[in-house]
Formats: structure tokens, C-alpha cells, sequence
């Protein structure tokens, strides 16, 4: 019997409210190690509360969290050794060099000034910074100030990971680069929790994303489970000729066809047994199409629909939750 993954960090009813206002509302999360947990929702619907709850910046309301193992609110010195922080605005000092703002940090997690010199070292090398490391940081381009800050993360060795928002502001170059050093992260069996509003960065990097609207997940799932929540899908088919197309949609009704473009929509979820049907359909009719694609819903649609005003799916429920699937190749 196959066993479960070991979890990096688990919430059960975490609730956070200031007076009559409630920020988040009893929300759950199971995230195992080595993976990344991206957190969508908008502005204001409980993404840095989360963030803050879970790293020990503040307490929460009621819930109960693990992270790293430790009970928060009991051992938060223990989590906090675990755990490093990159939040949406570069805590690095532009005062000093990237060299002395590493050593500075090496200083704060108690290591020797002989280990403290050779982090940062190693760290300025992983991130492509060693000949700006004497420079201060006041001449760092976004991008670099980003990569600083990571580094500053790192300094500890921590085996989870809060990124709250960490490309906010870089061109695109940029943060496809910090996206190369998440995944590096990761692969090396860092946990990572990502905030973000870039929705092509969860769909990049996300194992699994939760979404939260007014304190409350109202979905989770891999980018690709999610996506097929919302309606709109369809398998499309293009023929050669229009007498091929007039007798395919006869064939696989209800469709939706083009005449002019020589193609006809079936409503699908996008799954690998839909995309099999419309095949053995197609084959039963000995109808031969000349290109075959899936289309589904992006993040951005999941957004839209789920959050703000959107019609949620399983409207009166909590949270509407798709289990763990393999990811499908075809899309």
C-alpha cells in the first residue's frame, strides 16, 4: 500500500479576524514536501494573512497549523529555523554591498564569520551575483534585487519557503529567471508557498494551487483540474472539404461548427477518456479530420469565475475541491 507524502505544512480551520472583521475563514491546506503551493486571489482576500499566520508574524484567531512538523503557536522558534521569507517588497538594504547585506543575515542565523563569508560567497555565485556582489545594492536593477533578496532567504538553509509576491515588478526576463531558480529550489527538495497574482506563474510552476475569495478557499487543485471547472471547453476538429464538415456535425452533435474555417466545436472537459470518444466517434464514421486540438479554459478564466463576483462552482459549499490527478499532456 502506497504511503502518503510527508507533509511540509497542514492547516485545519485557520481563521484570522481584527474586531467585527474577518479576514480568513477557517481555511485547510495538506501540502507535502518538495512541491509548490501557489495561493491565488485578489486583492484583499487573505493571501499575506495567510502568509504571515503560517511564518509566525502573527498569531491566528483559531485553527490549528503544522509547519515543519511544529505545532504553531507552541513552537514557533523551531518553525522559524525551518522557514525563510521573501516578501512583495526587497528587505535588503541599499546602503550596503550584496555581499554585506549576505554577511549581515549570516550574522542573524549565528554562524561564524568564517561560515558566514563562505555563504555568502556560494550565494552569490548560485545567483549570477558575484561581480555586483561589492557594489551596493542602491545600483541593482529590480531583477538583481530580487535575486539578493532570495539569496537573504537561503542564508538559513531553510527547507520551506514563503515567496509572497516575488516577481511584483520585474520584467518579463527577470522573472522567468527567479521562475529557473524556484524550480532549482524545489528540485533540491525545498518547499515552496507562493503567493502571486500572476496567474502564468502558478500555471508555470504550481504542483497544486488553492484558490481564496473573502477568507474562504473556494477551489483547489493541479492548474489543469481546476481549469476544467469552469464550462467553456471544447475538442475542435478542422476538415478538408464541406460536405466532410455538414456530415461530422450530423455525426457528433451537439456541435458548434465554422463553415467558413472548415471546423466544428464539441463540448468537452478536455480529459484524455472525452479526447478517446470524439476518436472512436470519428472512427465509427470513418470521418477523417484534418487536425484535431483541445481547448480549455486558462487561469485567468478559473479567476475571473471563481473570485470576486463570479458564479463559483458548488455555490453554498465551502470549497470546491478536485482530488490529485496525474497531469494530462494533452491540452
Amino acid at each position: 500500500m502506497p504511503t502518503s507524502p510527508a507533509l511540509a505544512l497542514s492547516a485545519v480551520a485557520l481563521r484570522k479576524s481584527y474586531g467585527d472583521k474577518l479576514v480568513l475563514d477557517g481555511i485547510d491546506l495538506s501540502i507535502p514536501q518538495g512541491t509548490v503551493f501557489a495561493l491565488l486571489g485578489p486583492n484583499g482576500a487573505g493571501k499575506t494573512t495567510t502568509v504571515q499566520i503560517l511564518s509566525t508574524l502573527i498569531a491566528p484567531s483559531d485553527g490549528e497549523s503544522r509547519v515543519a512538523g511544529h505545532l504553531l503557536g507552541r513552537e514557533d522558534e523551531a518553525i522559524r529555523s525551518a522557514i525563510g521569507v521573501t516578501g512583495q517588497f526587497s528587505a535588503v538594504d541599499n546602503l550596503l554591498t550584496g555581499e554585506e547585506n549576505l554577511i549581515l543575515m549570516a550574522n542573524l542565523h549565528h554562524l561564524s564569520r568564517r561560515e558566514g563569508r563562505r555563504r555568502a560567497t556560494e550565494l552569490l555565485q548560485r545567483f549570477d551575483l558575484t561581480e555586483a556582489g561589492r557594489k551596493t545594492v542602491a545600483t541593482y536593477s529590480g531583477g538583481m534585487r530580487r535575486r539578493l533578496d532570495l539569496a537573504m532567504t537561503l542564508v538559513g538553509d531553510p527547507r520551506i519557503i514563503f515567496l509572497d509576491e516575488p516577481t511584483t515588478g520585474l520584467d518579463p526576463r527577470s522573472r522567468r529567471s527567479m521562475w529557473e531558480m524556484i524550480r532549482e529550489l524545489v528540485a533540491d527538495g525545498v518547499t515552496i508557498f507562493l503567493t502571486t497574482q500572476y496567474l502564468e506563474e502558478a500555471d508555470q510552476l504550481a504542483d497544486r494551487i488553492a484558490v481564496l475569495d473573502g477568507g474562504r478557499i473556494v477551489a483547489e487543485g493541479t492548474a489543469e483540474e481546476l481549469k476544467r471547472l469552469i464550462p467553456g471547453g471544447h475538442i475542435r476538429l478542422r476538415f478538408h472539404e464541406a460536405h466532410q464538415l455538414a456530415f461530422a456535425a450530423q455525426q457528433l452533435g451537439p456541435v458548434t461548427t465554422d463553415p467558413e474555417a472548415l471546423t466544428l466545436d464539441i463540448p468537452s472537459d478536455g480529459s484524455i477518456p472525452a479526447l478517446r470518444s470524439v476518436l472512436d466517434r470519428l472512427d465509427g464514421a470513418a470521418l477523417d479530420a484534418a487536425a484535431l486540438t483541445v481547448h480549455t479554459p486558462d487561469l485567468d478564466d478559473v479567476f475571473l469565475t471563481l473570485t470576486g463576483n463570479g458564479n463559483k462552482p458548488g455555490a453554498g459549499s465551502a470549497q470546491a475541491t478536485v482530488p490529485t490527478q496525474t497531469k494530462e499532456s494533452v491540452r
